[in-house]
């Protein structure tokens, strides 16, 4: 087994989830809402979602499934858009509502298994993943499908503690009089990766 190289990979895909994306910040908002349960919830979401992006890769790998360019840029472009209208909802809650009942009516952040798939198989960030860089780390092992169960399972691993470490992160400030403020950050830095996704697929 190729030890560095299985590092450089968990390396890569702490660094990948860790990073401000759709994912991590729904995650972190549903945290701010709905506390753990509804996080996790989300995590599971963007979990199975992850899933099926590596078993799609994974036939892609093999020779079993060709993907088309143009129907992966829509797909990409309609993922955009959704996360877009994720950002906008966060904003349009929190610059509306009455501050006295902001954590009470926020509900574009409930997050749940649901909105996590949708944003997971929609993130522009995993499909690029998982179609150009997981391929990379197949020789880990000299057995293919070896490599394939190790990479699948460490991202399970390594996808589930990261957000779980992020949700833990922004429980904290939870109860602060930031909250409105982060969830604000929120709804524009989702806003800006979808309007920067829309500009990738479209030049």
């Amino acid at each position: 087994m190729n030890i560095s190289e299985y590092i450089l990979y968990c390396l890569a895909v702490v660094l990948m989830i860790a990073t401000p994306g759709p994912v991590m910040l729904l995650v972190a908002s549903t945290g701010l809402k709905g506390g753990y349960a509804a996080a996790l919830r989300t995590i599971f979401g963007t979990n199975f979602a992850s899933l099926v992006l590596i078993a799609l890769s994974i036939l892609s790998l093999k020779g079993l499934l060709v993907i088309n360019a143009h129907w992966l840029d829509a797909i990409k472009l309609l993922g955009c858009l959704y996360i877009g209208y994720l950002g906008l909802q966060i904003f349009r809650e929190v610059f509306f509502e009455q501050a006295e009942s902001i954590q009470e009516k926020l509900s574009p952040v409930r997050g749940g298994f649901q909105q996590g798939f949708l944003v997971g198989i929609s993130n522009p960030k995993d499909i690029i993943f998982f179609a150009a860089f997981f391929p990379q780390f197949i020789g880990i092992t000299p057995t293919l499908d070896l490599s394939l169960i190790m990479l699948t399972l460490s991202w399970i691993v390594l996808d589930f503690l990261t957000l779980s470490l992020v949700y833990l992160g922004f429980n904290r400030l939870r109860h602060s009089r930031l909250y409105p403020h982060l969830l604000a950050l929120c709804g524009m830095v989702l806003v800006i990766i979808a309007i920067y996704g829309i500009y990738q697929v479209l030049i």
